[in-house]
């Protein structure tokens, strides 16, 4: 028996959760305050949320933690339920992806955890003590990719497994012809993107290129991108593991975008895009960028230099490693 707990924020938390339930099948319980998608084998705890926009009081326990509000019943509630799935379940481990608190209450209630680390700069003392108290650690980034993390002591680091990316839907991509010279800006649940602004400019500066938006500041949503990803001759997208993910699987080219977030965590992500053999080219100023060579830049490049970004293995790779530990005296 494994406990997956799953963060709200994000869909990547949710992609590997799914990743993994489809490698282990109905084992995998997972817990979360999302409620429990469609294509989940397994049971699902559905946990009380704990930033429902209340006042809060000491959130961060003087800086040792990251979110621990005093006396918030939604928090109480929500430990309390894992403690007493954890009681009644008697699990061999539990993925805590992500959330320092819920690995400590694992950790303490004598349950190994593996903890999911997230690029950027993880230095704090929440984090180490998260990090430290793991049994193992695990980034969906390539090995190539793992200067991405950053800030984790010596003997963290050299514990973390770099599994690679998880495409947020199954299947892979699908087998559709590219359309050239059409650019394709794609949002997140959090923002990023382009704005309306940026996008008339992009179009001003690239005549003959036609461009589209999905999710993010656009007003158009889709449930599965991936088609619309696999045409485009150009992906524009912000540096969230799940965005690079679905563009990867596609081997797409790509204009990212970082987008800010805590901890630096698209920016990590980008300077390791700028650098590495990816088929990436980074904008940090959209709204001045030459957009005119960007696109031409990235439309040069080859996307199958994706496949060392995502190979379709990780979720199996992260299954051997829970069986792993789960197996372990």
């Amino acid at each position: 028996m494994i406990g997956y707990y799953v963060h709200h924020h994000g869909q990547g938390h949710v992609t590997r959760a799914l990743g993994l339930a489809a490698e282990l099948g109905t084992q995998v319980t997972g817990l979360s305050s999302l409620p429990r998608p469609d294509d989940w084998v397994g049971d699902w705890v559905r946990l009380d949320p704990d930033d429902d926009g209340t006042p809060v009081v000491d959130p961060t326990a003087r800086g040792r933690l990251h979110w621990v509000p005093r006396r918030h019943g939604g928090l109480t509630s929500r430990m309390a339920r894992i403690a007493s799935w954890v009681d009644a379940a008697r699990p061999d481990l539990v993925v805590c992806d992500v959330s320092v608190e819920v690995t400590l209450l694992c950790r303490l209630l004598g349950v190994p955890v593996v903890g999911v680390v997230q690029p950027g700069l993880r230095d704090d003392p929440a984090h180490r003590l998260g990090h430290g108290v793991s049994d193992l650690l695990v980034a969906f980034v390539p090995e190539g990719a793992r200067s991405a993390v950053q800030g984790l002591d010596q003997r963290d680091a050299a514990r973390l497994h770099c599994l690679g990316a998880v495409q947020s839907r199954s299947g892979g991509a699908p087998h559709v012809p590219v359309e050239p010279r059409t650019a394709l800006v794609l949002g997140g649940r959090g923002g990023g993107g382009l704005s309306a602004g940026a996008i008339t400019r992009a179009e001003t500066l690239t005549p003959g290129w036609r461009w589209s938006a999905l999710g993010g500041r656009s007003e158009r949503w889709v449930a599965d991108p991936t088609e619309w990803i696999a045409r485009a001759d150009v992906v524009v997208s912000h540096a969230g593991l799940g965005a690079l993910a679905d563009v990867a699987v596609a081997r797409r080219p790509a204009v990212v975008i970082p987008a800010e977030r805590p901890h630096g965590e698209q920016r990590c992500t980008a300077e390791v895009l700028r650098d590495g053999p990816w088929p990436v080219v980074v904008v940090d100023d959209p709204e001045r960028a030459p957009w005119d060579e960007v696109v031409a830049a990235a439309a040069a490049l080859d996307g199958q230099d994706w496949r060392q970004w995502h190979d379709g293995r990780a979720s199996a790779r992260f299954a051997a490693l829970v069986r792993g530990l789960g197996g372990a005296e």
